[in-house]
């Protein structure tokens, strides 16, 4: 039975179902936990949390506090014994419902959600690791923040988890793979709930890489082919793994089996080829490389996105399904946020944003540096979909050839660092 109590009521036992404050307050990564000790009592009661709602099906009541003596109140016993609100925890809104935002006002927020989704996946990574059971149900919040940021600015949450380490990649691949799956999933016109299952499978997708050793996965160098045996076999070692979670749908189990397969039935481990793999293993396959090969990693530099989406343009045919790479194309723009462009005036510029319902040829630039003179001159933002606005991009370019450096805060601006 679900109960809402005080945060004054908890005690060691009790199994939080759902703690009253969002997902980005709670001291704790998962949605739904057993209180083991008074260290979780105290981080909750710091956290300034008054309420939350508690299983007694799976853990402890609350105790029943008795008169003090014979003069107490009545009225006071029953007051102190009673557990408020016995309702329906509020469902999600509709995606539909979230409100579109500009960069500068989602990148800051983005920028806590992708610091906290960090740790929740590296923590639940850890578990698996471990050989614990994996409870798939408590990454839906975190899933849910990650697609709110999503439908506000796509641009915002998407950009910043390419900007991994080389460190933390193996986490905040799946951070972004499961942000670009969303978009994408938006992108096709998926439901609401197809959309959070995608974005499970995305965050999930890399799974088996835990059973994979470290000296391995983090290799600076180039693998043996016995090491690279090894590697291969994490989709499969991972399929293994949801299978014996909770929480973990058909469509986490597909993504993660066969994000490896290509259309021309190259790919692994099936060796499946063209229809044979779902549309949501097909979404995965996308994603999942367009972020690999932004990204820096141990044995090499991140391509540029523009770059990137070039590359894989001349590898869909054989890799990838071409409607959901098209799709793909549009959900982040042919030039992506944080692209290096050089514009018909001259002046190079990073893309900050893409426009929804106009041309994707026609981005917000920021612009920085005159290709004329060879000197920076003072940034100014330029929406090149705006009336009046005669010039355009010509072509991307590389910021090494210009001899530019961290190019990431001309679209990144000041809120990230207040985050």
């Amino acid at each position: 039975m679900l109960k809402k109590i005080k945060s004054a009521q908890i005690r060691e036992g009790m199994y939080v179902q759902e703690l009253c404050v969002s997902w980005m307050s709670s001291p704790f990564w998962q949605k739904s936990f057993l209180i083991e000790n008074q260290a979780a009592i105290d981080k909750i009661i710091n956290a300034d949390i008054r309420e939350i709602w508690i299983d007694t099906d799976k853990g402890c009541d609350v105790l029943q506090p008795l008169p003090q003596s014979d003069r107490t109140p009545v009225a006071e016993v029953i007051r102190e014994e009673a557990v408020v609100e016995v309702t329906p925890i509020e469902k999600t809104k509709s995606f539909s419902e979230v409100k579109s935002v500009s960069m500068d006002a989602e990148v800051g927020r983005a920028a806590k959600i992708v610091g906290k989704s960090k740790g929740a996946v590296f923590s639940m990574f850890s578990e698996a690791r471990m050989g614990k059971a994996i409870e798939a149900e408590q990454a839906m919040p975190l899933v849910e923040e990650i697609a709110n940021s999503v439908m506000r600015n796509p641009g915002a949450l998407i950009g910043l988890a390419r900007l991994k380490t080389a460190d933390d990649y193996t986490y905040m691949h799946s951070v972004a793979v499961c942000a670009l799956m969303i978009a994408l999933s938006r992108q096709l016109g998926l439901s609401d709930d197809e959309t959070r299952e995608a974005g499970l499978a995305g965050l999930l997708h890399d799974i088996g890489k835990m059973a994979v050793p470290p000296a391995i996965l983090n290799k600076p160098g180039r693998l043996t082919d016995d090491e690279f045996v090894s590697v291969k076999e994490h989709p499969s070692a991972g399929h293994a793994m949801l299978l014996e979670a909770k929480g973990v749908g058909e469509i986490a189990l597909d993504v993660c089996l066969h994000h490896h397969e290509k259309i021309d039935g190259s790919g692994y481990p099936k060796g499946l080829k063209g229809d044979q793999i779902s549309l949501y293993a097909k979404m995965g396959a996308v994603c999942d490389v367009y972020d690999a090969i932004t990204s820096n990693r141990p044995y090499k530099e991140g391509w540029c996105p523009a770059e990137s989406l070039k590359k894989m343009s001349e590898w869909s045919r054989g890799h990838f399904d071409e409607v959901v790479f098209q799709a793909f194309v549009r959900s982040i723009g042919i030039y992506p946020v944080g692209t290096l462009v050089k514009l018909q005036s001259g002046r190079l510029g990073v893309v900050v944003e893409q426009q929804i319902g106009k041309s994707l040829l026609l981005p917000k630039v920021r612009v920085f540096f005159s290709s004329k003179s060879m000197t920076y001159i003072s940034p100014s933002l330029l929406d090149l979909a705006a009336a009046g606005i005669q010039d355009k991009i010509v072509s991307r370019e590389d910021a090494i050839t210009w001899g530019l450096k961290d190019i990431d805060r001309y679209w990144l601006g000041e809120s990230v660092g207040q985050a």
